[in-house]
């Protein structure tokens, strides 16, 4: 029970609740107190007593504490069914972080609309909170306010929390505004090979930065603040390098010029987002950034990230393999099409709606139409690149498109070292996939999907790829340990099953 926290019960409470269906207002109400009051326990605000728990888990019929090593949460999937109806793109995940870490350098109100209770923004918000950064989740839950102290504690820093997510290591541009000696752990993340911090380094030496890993942490040292028109060509066009540079430049006085910048969907919103806190900043979108910092940033602010592409390729794929007719809306188009040129080549019969704007006024959305279809393999391999090519994170989705198209196709993940190798988990479930070296895969269809019980690798897109294949296998799959998924997804059971999927949730 030593590691059990008010945010972990309360993280595990509301679960239970959204899987059993009921409203705060309906909790509320059976256990004779306020919304407000769940809202509380939810969003980890208020200390439980261990008979308060016991209380909420019979009104939601569900173990909310289980022995230690049992409490696990597991899928149990009964596929080969077909989903109909229309679902909505989610904001994006890989922009939320980023707006999380970027609260950092405003003194004011920030309050970021239609962020998704998942488990990386949970573990940010953890890192946040145990050096002093407030928060509160909206009534309806959608919507969260964030108030930076005067002074951040980094000497109480959630460690644990720190180390499970490698979005910290985007701490580095805005800490080093305001110390000139800090320290940061190790980030972690998805096990998806080596994944150099060397980038964010380089970098941000340009800065004035200078880090020493030793033991377990980054110990940074800022060595020159003086104010100078600085010109940085990034030797690696990574988003989160990208993203660091932006927050290290928002916060310099004068102009920097990013070179080599990445224009992924994820920097284009951070970008709006700083431009609403008085940043200028020019060629948004663009693979060269110009950017005039400011000071001192105090502004109450409110934005909503943009919808994430690569939660709508993920919903393409379930459509796809379920052979069904599904509407998926508000995907950003932008960040689609070289995926959706691909399944155009493959034979998907799709249909795109006029486009419409975001809710932050800038990213350019589509409702996209997915029917049934005979789809054959591409001729050429299938491999990422950085924006405007395929997204390197939308590469795994294809695994299992092809192992549903004739023929042979070739998939190329030069990217990491380990994820190609996570893929042969569909193998398990009935495609034939072939690993030609850790980068390399073949897969060769069509597939005669078939359940089995499976645990989830330790990488967020692999093991989506599993549940969507698991959704049109034969029989039942039980997927286990299910935590990469829920940190890239809210709430995905409930949603596939408003489109027919039948998925239940247990733990153990």
């Amino acid at each position: 029970m030593d590691n059990i926290t008010p945010a972990s019960v309360g993280r595990l409470i509301r679960d239970a609740r959204k899987q059993h269906g009921m409203t705060q207002n309906q909790l509320a109400e059976i256990l004779k107190t306020s919304q407000s009051a769940i809202h509380r326990v939810e969003s980890g605000t208020q200390n439980l007593s261990l008979e308060y728990i016991n209380r909420i888990a019979e009104a939601l019929e569900s173990p909310i504490i289980t022995q230690p090593g049992s409490g696990t949460m597991n899928y149990r999937i009964e596929g080969g069914h077909q989903l109909c109806g229309s679902i909505e793109v989610r904001s994006s995940k890989n922009a939320a972080v980023a707006l999380l870490c970027a609260c950092l350098i405003n003194r004011g109100r920030t309050v970021l609309r239609g962020i998704a209770h998942i488990e990386e923004v949970n573990r940010i918000l953890e890192v946040l909170t145990s050096i002093g950064v407030t928060y509160e989740w909206s009534d309806d839950e959608r919507d969260l306010t964030l108030i930076r102290p005067a002074e951040l504690n980094l000497d109480d820093m959630d460690v644990e929390a720190a180390r499970r997510t490698r979005s910290v290591i985007m701490f580095l541009g805005p800490l080093m505004r305001f110390y000139d000696s800090f320290k940061l752990p190790y980030a972690g993340g998805c096990n998806l090979g080596a994944r150099t911090v060397e980038p964010h380094l380089q970098v941000l030496r340009a800065f004035g930065l200078d880090v020493v890993a030793t033991e377990g942490f980054y110990h940074c040292h800022v060595t020159d603040r003086t104010v100078k028109e600085r010109h940085i060509v990034l030797t690696e066009r990574g988003d989160t390098v990208t993203e660091n540079a932006l927050l290290a430049a928002a916060q310099t006085p004068g102009v920097t010029v990013l070179r080599n910048a990445s224009p992924n969907y994820m920097v284009q919103d951070l970008c709006v987002f700083l431009c609403q806190l008085g940043v200028q900043i020019e060629g948004i979108g663009t693979t060269t950034l110009r950017i005039r910092g400011v000071e001192d940033i105090d502004v109450d602010v409110e934005y909503a990230p943009s919808e994430d592409p690569i939660e709508a390729m993920s919903l393409l794929t379930a459509a796809v393999v379920t052979k069904s007719e599904l509407t998926i809306t508000r995907c950003p188009i932008e960040f689609l099409e070289i995926e959706l040129a691909i399944l155009s080549e493959m034979g998907l019969d799709f249909e795109l709606s006029p486009e419409y704007v975001s809710h932050n006024d800038f990213t350019r959305l589509v409702d996209v139409t997915v029917r049934p279809s005979q789809l054959r393999a591409v001729a050429d391999k299938i491999h990422p690149m950085p924006f405007p090519g395929l997204n390197i994170d939308n590469l795994p989705f294809f695994a299992v498109i092809a192992a549903e198209a004739e023929g042979q196709t070739l998939i190329h993940d030069w990217c990491y070292e380990n994820r190609a190798i996570h893929l042969l988990e569909l193998g398990k479930l009935g495609a034939d996939v072939q690993l030609l070296d850790p980068h390399r895969l073949i897969v060769r269809g069509p597939t005669r999907w078939r359940g089995r019980e499976l645990i989830c690798p330790p990488a967020l897109r692999p093991a989506v790829c599993l549940l969507l294949a698991a959704l049109a296998a034969s029989g039942e799959t039980t997927l286990r340990d299910v935590y990469m998924i829920n940190r890239g997804y809210e709430d995905l059971p409930t949603r596939l099953g408003a489109l027919g999927a039948k998925i239940t949730v247990f733990h153990g």
